[in-house]
């Protein structure tokens, strides 16, 4: 991929500044989240079914393509320490705006407003990359990347708690407050960029869907996110079933704490960045793969132990987190001039693979339950280990080892 801008002045990213985009980021992507477990709170609100609540997660995701796709490209040439905070403001006014949604058909509307303008989080990636001198790229990236998996995870642990206690409107309030808090700060703290290339927008968006038929690489790595991104939905979104079903039965509640055993990938994804700055990525993708095949069979063989499924949720968590960081460094790593397109195609990927993997879930759930979808899981993470065996030969005749080709 040729490079159509340059990049800032390397300064290297600071622990504070590095926290602060963690934080942003999880933020920003958690507003994705917050009505999966309130689906039949909400549907009891507005006198719905609970099947159609569902149609809030539809087009909040849909609204988060579009953002992905027409805007988080755009950080590629503008000044990100204003639209930024730009995004974040706008969020904040829909998240408020759901809140105070008189009508399902406005909270659909509103929702799919929040999807669209939270994309900020897919715009701090890159520009933590473009920040990271070569040495802490990786662990910069691990940082960041983990602060959105928090996000994603906390969200929905405490979406149904805040509910509980307070209504379902209460927890969009504060999430509004929390944006324009995390706004603000990044208007403050944000460093200030040098000038990008002016590149016209429609050539800007050519060259995502181009970059995509001209690299082997970016194409290799795309597909490995997008494989894993929908193992990963297929495991959750199967988690919820299995939970909920005899001989768990667990509550809205209780499913959502359960989440919170991922926390173990996210806290391993921190470090696993330092892997990719010391040359060991492609061992390490090969390894989080393994280990996620690992815990699907611990979890399709214990499917009726808590404390299995409990283990295999957090084997899963380390598994699947850990090759998602490498996988988004190394992406962002092909053209340092290019990286909101890099990060475009490979969330646009994820998006894809997410959705294809919430479908097969109930799918195979129907099929044969816990056992098949997990089988059907197992399956789907071979294509990954095969591009990888791929890569990592194609590194060993380019004269390079696994150890050391990043």
């Amino acid at each position: 991929m040729t490079s159509t801008s340059s990049t800032p002045r390397l300064a290297g990213m600071n622990r504070g500044l590095t926290v602060l985009f963690a934080i942003a980021g999880g933020a920003a992507v958690g507003n994705l989240y917050w009505s999966q477990p309130l689906l039949g709170v909400i549907a009891n609100s507005f006198g719905i079914s609970t099947g159609t609540a569902g149609l809030l997660v539809t087009l909040t995701q849909v609204g988060y393509a579009l953002g992905v796709f027409f805007i988080v490209p755009l950080g590629d040439v503008v000044n990100r320490k204003r639209v930024i905070p730009a995004l974040m403001v706008l969020s904040a006014i829909f998240l408020a705006a759901s809140a105070l949604a008189p009508t399902f058909s406005v909270l659909l509307v509103t929702l799919a407003l929040v999807g669209v303008t939270t994309v900020a989080g897919q715009l701090l990636t890159p520009l933590a990359g473009d920040l990271a001198t070569d040495e802490q790229r990786g662990r910069v990236l691990g940082t960041v990347a983990s602060g959105l998996i928090l996000g994603l995870l906390i969200s929905r642990a405490i979406s149904g708690i805040v509910a509980d206690l307070l209504g379902w409107r209460a927890i969009y309030a504060a999430a509004a407050v929390l944006m324009v808090l995390v706004a603000i700060l990044m208007a403050r703290y944000l460093p200030a960029l040098e000038p990008r290339d002016n590149v016209a927008y429609g050539s800007l968006l050519r060259s995502v869907l181009s970059t995509v038929g001209r690299n082997s690489t970016v194409r290799a790595t795309m597909v490995i996110g997008a494989t894993v991104m929908s193992v990963f939905t297929m495991f959750w979104t199967g988690l919820t079933f299995l939970l909920s079903a005899p001989p768990f039965s667990f509550s809205a509640t209780q499913i959502g704490l359960v989440s919170l055993i991922g926390i173990a990938g996210a806290i391993s994804a921190m470090r696993v960045g330092r892997l990719f700055d010391r040359g060991l990525s492609i061992p390490a993708i090969g390894v989080g793969l393994i280990v996620t095949l690992i815990s699907l069979t611990i979890s399709g063989l214990g499917s009726t132990s808590i404390v299995l499924v409990l283990v295999s949720v957090a084997v899963f968590a380390i598994g699947v987190q850990g090759v998602q960081v490498l996988v988004q460094t190394r992406m962002l790593s092909i053209d340092p001039g290019a990286r909101s397109r890099l990060n475009t195609v490979l969330v646009v990927g994820n998006f894809i693979g997410g959705a294809i993997g919430s479908a097969l879930a109930g799918v195979f759930w129907q099929f044969g339950g816990w056992h098949a979808l997990t089988i059907a899981a197992a399956v789907v993470i071979l294509v990954p280990l095969t591009i990888w065996l791929t890569q990592r030969n194609k590194a060993l005749v380019q004269g390079g080892t696994p150890s050391r080709t990043r």
